[in-house]
């Protein structure tokens, strides 16, 4: 992959990120308004994962771009 296709992709992914962060924090608003009314159904308790999953694989890759960029730099230099 070449370094400009990488930064597109890093640049997307993190605005990807940011978006997958507010539908997170929508579910979790939406959940603690439910459970504040009722107990909730299964699949509104479980509405969070999703997203938190999303949140977890995006943000490790992006933790972990800064180090795979310096060692491919090191390598290939």
């Amino acid at each position: 992959m070449s370094r400009a296709k990488g930064i597109v992709l890093g640049s997307w992914l993190r605005q990807f990120h940011r978006w997958g962060s507010l539908a997170f924090t929508a579910t979790v608003i939406a959940n603690f308004a439910v459970r504040a009314k009722a107990t909730p159904p299964p699949w509104m308790t479980y509405s969070p994962l999703l997203p938190l999953a999303v949140l977890l694989l995006t943000g490790l890759y992006l933790f972990a771009l800064p180090y795979t960029v310096m060692w491919r730099s090191r390598s290939g230099a």
